[in-house]
């Protein structure tokens, strides 16, 4: 399955060294405090000691986004939840965890202070059984919140004994790194001095200690020390006040930075655009020009890996490459110095732009999910992009045409609160005669209506210039839309028929299938079920003859809800199971919901009726998650509560009851897997997936009865550790009671 958006906390490639009594500390004070933050410069080992304490949390890395009204959906798509709701998304995350047991980590928030601050102190206010992990640079200033000031490594003092200096944190970080450029480098009698001198000079910052050490390539640990102390000497000479620390990686970075060649300069400064990770072609097509040939990228590229400027990560055959944040902020004034940042970043714009265009154009086709991974993939070059464009009314048109021709991405994987973000900046930055402002403004409307926000949407689409016959033919389809869940069926196939007509008129086969599938279901609420059955039918057979996934899942749901409608509850199952097939490709979590229910109505009418009260909690979980509720959708509200009437009496209540109770704490996932008949009760849902090996393990002793201190004894682990274990369980499982885990491990968990 295609992972879901959103960026994690990158994981390090080299070891974690010398803060086990920080590390200690941490998890010591998250037991007591609902929020710790641990504080200190850059370069000190923030994010390394959060990812070191917490490797099983909920992560968001927020340097790479900028705007302060995506921090909380930015966790809730960590979490897995969608947006088709006006309410916030801090209103859905308290709703959401409520009172589950879960660990957040919020790394890098020094820039988004504020947001940071609401976020969590709502967490803390309304999620009683939540824990705020946060780094940043200052204190996020929530009442309860704990700080944990991360100093810099204690340094050794001359003369030291050899054995004492070699276990010193901050010379074993020297060590573990210089063996990485200078194989079998130790700290002997002969260099002792030395290390001592350069671990001083760099101030004990493990920031410093690994820029420093690819110097031990070239240079001894003394001839290294010497250097370092000459420019730092002359840094000083010119800096009239300022903290110490900072000019010591600042120093370093100034070293790396003049050991460059021009065209590693270059590629540094221009590379800074990037908000992540990229590749070579992106850092060809972005970077090159001016000074820097495209086809000497590629050298330009390994230079800065071996100065440690870009850190080489490999994933599935693919390499990337990142800077670290101080790093790539440097290169990013770097560029501003230069004057040529703008020229920069419309490449960058043009990169994604180019990236959106191809999806757009190979939506609807055999390399659909390839094409939804790479545009996930560029989800913060996406963001960069448009907020460049949204910062210059002369760049806004193209903006405003990059985010209307992504219309996919926003809405399939549950980001129209963020869709209608962008658009609703760049509409007001671009000039009124924007060639792409009539295919936004219907988005807009689009994006709004699945939200339930229809009096914003009905604003969008009047607005929409009856000029642009595409745009026309989706305010059509949107409008369809809005009769559908006012129940005016015949209107609505009206509608959808004419905006079938005019995309295909358009040469818009996607948009075509689209409005197709949406015209089955309406025919047969407006009382013909055989035409509708043919139109989706047919609709079906033109995507798989192409190998397209996604419309291809909502035509079998038209097609399931349609046959469920038309009491033909087996032909409802068989094109219910096919989505679910289907969903193992591609994430598309308002379908599966959707058709969670149907399936649920359907096995209530083939008799299966534990089968079916259990999809329906499944049903009802997975639209929670989503923000919406199954009785929003009017046309199938009637149904549902006869189909639970009809469960209640064939079993009882409380059997009903049980089964429903077993579906609401399933994970979409898992939903999926007992709707195919893998497994009789999949694991069930929380903040975060999968049990690490000794978690699975304390679950299975939770399971037989024991309390914490009979674990830490079986176990031989500290009793704070075992009741840190038992608390992962619950909030992974998203339980709240260990009967409620034994009971998953009973069951197959």
């Amino acid at each position: 399955m295609i992972p879901r958006v959103g960026a994690s906390i990158p994981v390090s490639v080299t070891s974690f060294v010398g803060r086990s009594a920080q590390a200690a500390e941490v998890v010591a004070l998250l037991g007591a405090h609902p929020l710790v933050t641990i504080t200190g410069p850059g370069g000190v080992g923030k994010t390394r000691l959060a990812a070191a304490v917490a490797p099983d949390a909920v992560a968001v890395a927020l340097a790479e986004l900028r705007e302060p009204e995506l921090v909380a959906a930015a966790l809730a798509e960590r979490l897995g939840l969608g947006d088709q709701t006006t309410r916030t998304p801090v209103d859905m995350l308290v709703d959401h965890l409520g009172q589950r047991t879960a660990l957040i980590v919020l790394d890098n928030c020094e820039h988004l202070v504020d947001a940071c601050a609401e976020l969590v102190s709502a967490l803390i206010a309304g999620c009683p059984g939540v824990r705020v992990l946060a780094t940043s640079r200052q204190s996020l200033g929530v009442p309860g919140e704990w700080l944990v000031p991360l100093a810099p490594l204690p340094v050794p003092a001359p003369g030291t004994p050899l054995a004492e200096l070699a276990a010193a944190p901050v010379v074993r970080l020297l060590v573990d790194r210089a063996t990485a450029v200078v194989p079998g480098f130790a700290v002997t009698e002969r260099n002792a001095e030395d290390v001592v001198r350069l671990c001083a000079a760099l101030d004990g910052l493990p920031l410093a200690v690994e820029l420093a050490a690819v110097r031990l390539r070239s240079l001894s640990v003394g001839q290294l020390a010497d250097r370092l102390a000459d420019r730092f000497s002359l840094l000083d000479r010119g800096r009239a006040v300022g903290p110490a620390r900072h000019s010591t990686i600042h120093a370093l970075i100034e070293w790396s930075h003049d050991l460059c060649t021009p065209g590693e300069r270059l590629l540094w400064a221009r590379a800074s655009v990037f908000p992540g990770a990229f590749d070579l072609d992106a850092a060809e097509q972005v970077c090159a020009g001016g000074g820097l040939a495209a086809a000497d990228v590629l050298d330009a590229v390994t230079g800065l890996i071996d100065k440690s400027v870009l850190q080489r990560e490999e994933h599935r055959g693919l390499v990337r490459y990142r800077m670290l944040e101080m790093v790539r902020q440097h290169g990013e004034q770097r560029l501003r110095g230069s004057g040529g940042e703008a020229a920069v970043r419309a490449r960058h714009r043009d990169r994604v732009a180019a990236l959106v265009d191809g999806f757009a154009a190979g939506w609807f086709g055999p390399g659909q999910v390839d094409w939804i991974r790479r545009v996930r993939r560029a989800h913060a070059d996406l963001r960069r992009a448009l907020d460049f464009c949204a910062g210059d009314p002369a760049e806004a048109a193209e903006g405003l045409r990059v985010a209307a021709a992504a219309k996919e991405f926003w809405m399939a994987h549950g980001l129209t609160a963020e869709g209608r973000l962008w658009l609703g900046r760049l509409l007001a930055a671009a000039p009124p005669d924007a060639p792409a402002r009539g295919r936004a403004l219907w988005l807009l409307g689009f994006l709004a209506f699945m939200q339930g926000d229809r009096d914003a949407c009905r604003a969008a689409l009047d607005a929409v210039p009856d000029t642009d016959p595409l745009a026309s033919a989706y305010r059509t389809l949107t409008r369809g839309y809005l009769a559908l869940v006012d129940a005016d069926d015949e209107r609505a196939a009206l509608l959808f028929q004419e905006a079938v007509d005019a995309l295909g008129a358009a040469g818009d086969r996607g948009g075509q299938v689209w409005a197709t599938c949406t015209l089955g279901l309406a025919l047969a609420r407006a009382g013909d079920p055989a035409a509708g059955r043919q139109v989706l039918v047919g609709a079906i057979a033109q995507c798989q003859a192409i190998g397209e996934v996604c419309w291809r899942a909502w035509a079998l749901w038209a097609l399931s809800a349609l046959e469920y409608l038309a009491g033909e509850p087996a032909a409802a199952r068989e094109a219910g199971l096919e989505v679910m097939r289907l969903q193992r490709r591609v994430d598309g979590r308002t379908v599966v919901t959707l058709t969670l229910t149907t399936l649920a109505g359907a096995a209530t009418h083939l008799g299966e009726h534990r089968r079916a009260a259990r999809l329906l909690g499944a049903a009802t979980a997975a639209a929670r998650a989503l923000g919406t509720a199954l009785t929003d959708n009017t046309a199938f509200a009637g149904h549902k509560q006869r189909d639970t009437a009809a469960v209640i009496e064939a079993i009882g209540a409380q059997a009903a009851g049980e089964e429903f109770a077993a579906g609401l704490a399933t994970g979409i996932d898992a939903a999926v897997a007992f709707a195919l008949g893998e497994s009789a009760q999949a694991p069930a849902r929380g903040p975060a997936v999968g049990l690490t090996a000794r978690e699975a393990e304390v679950a299975g002793l939770v399971a037989q009865g024991l309390t914490d201190r009979e674990i830490a004894a079986r176990l031989v682990i500290a009793p704070r550790t075992a009741e840190a274990h038992v608390a992962n369980v619950r909030a992974k499982l998203g339980v709240r009671t260990r009967a409620q885990v034994a009971a998953w491990v009973a069951a197959g968990g």
